[in-house]
């Protein structure tokens, strides 16, 4: 379900490292330049998410950035709402967070209208609503399948990955997530095409 109350749609993201160069080599982005990298990332953004729109943000959305997360921040459409990661600390300091965001969280829980929903940058093994018909939706992990914990990751359906990394570099709404895990899990390629 893409849409939530009042016909807004509602969009999951995390681990953009906006101005982070190093990123694009570690999680083998396509992309020949931190600039390059940006510039997609706001374009897919704002093609996905309205101004009217409500967006979740699973933590690290800036990373040894040069350029001021406010002028970022500016050009992002959507209501946004940040669940902190471990790698927000630094510009979370250089602004004013109410002026940008609607919440700034390190863990939430939502209801989309359709299921119940726990935010958190970290992936958890168990949380509320988890072993019913809950879901978590978290990011931290990138497209790493070599740790030691994907494994169990893999085994738990109910945890979805809102990394850029395997959701083709854009927000997603929920069944787009869902999709986009199965196949990520399933280890089969997940399109990371730089849009759509």
């Amino acid at each position: 379900m893409e849409r939530g109350g009042g016909g807004v749609s509602i969009y999951f993201i995390a681990d953009t490292h906006f101005g982070h160069h190093n990123i694009i080599r570690h999680c083998n982005r396509p992309f020949s330049s931190v600039e390059e990298m940006d510039e997609t990332l706001i374009y897919n953004w704002n093609r996905a998410v309205k101004p009217t729109d409500t967006i979740y943000i699973m933590g690290d959305l800036f990373f040894r950035n040069t350029v001021p997360a406010q002028e970022y921040l500016e050009r992002l459409n959507g209501t946004k709402h940040l669940i902190i990661g471990n790698h927000d600390k630094d510009w979370m300091k250089k602004i004013d967070l109410s002026e940008y965001f609607a919440s700034v969280e390190r863990m939430a829980e939502i209801n989309d209208g359709v299921r119940k929903i726990t935010l958190c940058h970290y992936p958890m093994m168990t949380w509320n609503g988890g072993g019913k018909s809950g879901y978590m939706i978290h990011g931290h992990c990138h497209n790493d399948r070599s740790t030691i914990y994907f494994p169990l990751l893999r085994s738990m359906p109910n945890l979805l990955n809102a990394g850029v990394d395997i959701n083709k570099f854009c927000p997603v709404h929920f069944n787009a997530l869902l999709k986009n895990n199965n196949k990520f899990k399933r280890c089969e390629k997940t399109d990371e095409a730089k849009s759509d």
